[in-house]
């Protein structure tokens, strides 16, 4: 049994790794998730990045009761990270993964321990399952930066993804990566070798640096 089932419906604040604060209300709980409402969104928040959880707090502004469900809400025992990225694919999210900056966009596949996630701004992007901190649906009415369908499509990908990350980074060496959005300058380069976890890669003055693949958020191939 979830030990937090029993306080559904009653009011919580989260302390999530990287000093980031959620409030608001306990929607649902799985065996490693739990789906806040903040009086504008659900978001869903993996356990792993929760550092602690203060149930019955105080909050100076008031936060409205949901008026309706979590979207793709399933009448099942129980959810998982798994499960609600599979029901998120092609439904357009925000989601938080590294450093302060949102991406947006939609998730295309989940395998073993990543999923693939496109973006109008980053492209296709290729996310660990462990570093993803929260995703929140968009209102089925809203598009990420108001694109029409025809500027961004819910298309399909076509291509194989391979049973987990590093495989999918290993049929990428060769070529240039961007890894965690490309914030240092050290984490753009071409990929060379995949080898004992480490990414070796060569930057643009041509100097090596070794990559640890459990450290690597978000890695894309422009």
């Amino acid at each position: 049994m979830n030990k937090y089932k029993r306080y559904i419906g009653e009011r919580v604040e989260l302390t999530l790794s990287g000093k980031n604060r959620i409030k608001g209300i306990l929607i649902d709980t799985g065996s490693n998730i739990v789906v806040i409402y903040d009086g504008k969104d659900y978001l869903y928040v993996p356990l792993v990045h929760v550092q602690n959880l203060h149930f019955n707090c105080k909050d100076e502004e008031p936060i409205p009761e949901p008026t309706e469900f979590p979207m793709w809400s399933e009448e099942e025992d129980t959810i998982s990270l798994r499960k609600i990225l599979n029901n998120a694919k092609g439904i357009f999210t925000e989601i938080f993964v590294t450093s302060n900056q949102s991406i947006h966009g939609y998730v295309v596949n989940v395998m073993n321990d990543y999923f693939t996630f496109f973006s109008p701004v980053h492209k296709t992007l290729y996310i660990p399952l462990q570093h993803l901190k929260w995703l929140i649906p968009y209102n089925h009415q809203h598009r990420p930066y108001s694109l029409g369908s025809t500027e961004l499509p819910l298309t399909p990908s076509n291509v194989p993804s391979s049973r987990t990350f590093e495989e999918q980074c290993k049929k990428h060496v060769g070529k240039v990566a961007v890894f965690d959005l490309g914030m240092h300058p050290y984490k753009i380069g071409k990929l060379v070798n995949i080898e004992d976890g480490q990414l070796e890669i060569i930057v643009a003055r041509n100097q090596t640096i070794y990559l640890n693949i459990q450290h690597i958020k978000t890695v894309q191939f422009p």
